[in-house]
């Protein structure tokens, strides 16, 4: 069984089971998913003021605050004892469009060249991490929700601005791989 666990899973299993956790949620409280919303519950709770966003019942939501645990803790559960050790297979024209950007592949998931601790006091690193940081959190609160927010739960309940909003996020995900990335790299290498 440990085995099983062990290896890459086929998208249509993963998907699946990731898409399960929409009608379980439903089924087990009338819950929506969506993680973006943790962190207006942990400000709401956390640090008290006037700031009419942060002034509701964040207790109501504390289940959310659960949810996000369990999934940080199955994150190190699954990264320190159910890692597969072998290395990650990338496709070869992957390892090529990434190289050609002086990416280098180094088969764990996350390219050392870019998300390692020593690159982010670099100009690459604050390029990536604030600047990406502040797009995510700006773009997540402007669509109203995340991408597991919207894409999973939004548009398994019909919803219309789910679909836009899934649609702007890949989009911007296609210009953001084809056309701001190969400028970004050339700029910080």
């Amino acid at each position: 069984m440990l085995e099983i666990i062990r290896q890459p899973w086929p998208w249509y299993v993963a998907g699946a089971v990731i898409g399960l956790t929409v009608p379980a949620l439903l089924l087990l409280g009338n819950k929506h998913l969506g993680i973006s919303s943790s962190l207006r519950h942990i400000c709401s709770a956390c640090v008290p003021s006037k700031i009419p966003f942060f002034k509701y019942d964040w207790k109501r939501e504390a289940w959310n605050l659960f949810f996000v645990a369990g999934i940080l803790i199955g994150g190190i559960v699954g990264t320190r004892f159910l890692s597969n050790p072998d290395p990650i297979v990338v496709a070869p024209a992957t390892v090529k469009d990434l190289e050609a950007l002086n990416i280098q592949v180094d088969h764990n998931l996350l390219p050392a060249s870019l998300f390692s601790v020593n690159n982010v006091l670099s100009l690459k690193g604050l390029m990536f991490f604030i600047v990406g940081g502040f797009l995510v959190g700006f773009g997540t609160r402007y669509a109203g929700g995340c991408t597991s927010g919207h894409s999973i739960m939004g548009l398994s309940t019909l919803q219309w601005p789910s679909l836009v909003a899934t649609c702007c996020f890949m989009l911007g995900g296609f210009a953001m791989v084809h056309l701001l990335l190969p400028w970004i790299m050339s700029f910080v290498s």
